[in-house]
């Protein structure tokens, strides 16, 4: 049976009538932009979109000025289930309009590229459980300080270095397979120099790199 609120799946907020919320307002916005008719009919989904109306170009600056994702200083779009191209799409969309967020949490979003997104003030970033493969996947975040990839799908430490000029004190790399490569932490605090935190544990003595000693198995011992 479909739940009661079937029928509102592909509604957002802005498509509501009669209500005064802006973009920066809310707290935990939902992204949804659905198929077009012809694949809901296929779907057989079409009760699940009102009637499109014909939309003038000042109702479409009206929308986008309600929407005034550029002064969100915190926002939070995790959880969205995007099941949808559409609304993939229309989730990219919103992020290249952060153009002011500090704080963002994209958690369990089925991520998997956002290579192409710019985040220029984003000191913040939550990305847990998505599936992200590579730290070259993530958004450009020339001012991070703290970074979550808890639960993601990153093998190597290949890229962490593009970070190194970012001023990131806090990664969190919890359960992804990156994790069990020898020298985990090691080679992490050599590729970060001014990361103070890995995995929520702060930066150890023994963490710090140890001196080469390919040197001492070139030498003959002699007993």
């Amino acid at each position: 049976f479909k739940l009661p609120s079937d029928s509102f799946k592909y509604l957002g907020w802005c498509d509501i009538e009669e209500h005064d919320v802006r973009g920066n307002q809310l707290r935990c916005p939902r992204v949804r932009e659905g198929p077009p008719e012809e694949e809901l009919f296929f779907r057989r989904e079409e009760h699940t979109l009102k009637k499109r109306k014909q939309v003038t170009d000042t109702e479409k600056w009206e929308k986008r000025l309600q929407e005034n994702w550029e002064n969100c200083a915190e926002l939070n779009l995790s959880f969205q289930d995007l099941g949808d191209v559409y609304q993939v799409e229309n989730f990219k969309r919103i992020l290249r309009r952060l153009i002011r967020v500090e704080k963002l949490w994209l958690v369990d979003n089925s991520l998997t590229d956002l290579s192409a997104i710019r985040l220029p003030r984003c000191r913040e970033l939550n990305v847990n459980k998505n599936h992200f493969r590579s730290f070259k996947q993530l958004p450009k975040i020339p001012q991070i300080q703290h970074l979550s990839l808890a639960e993601n799908n990153i093998m190597t430490l290949s890229g962490i270095s593009d970070f190194r000029h970012t001023p990131l004190e806090s990664l969190i790399l919890k359960r992804n397979p990156c994790e069990f490569q020898e020298k985990y932490r090691q080679l992490v605090f050599s590729s970060l120099p001014n990361l103070k935190m890995l995995d929520g544990i702060p930066k150890l003595p023994e963490d710090c790199s140890p001196p080469d000693i390919r040197f001492f198995y070139k030498m003959c011992t002699i007993l």
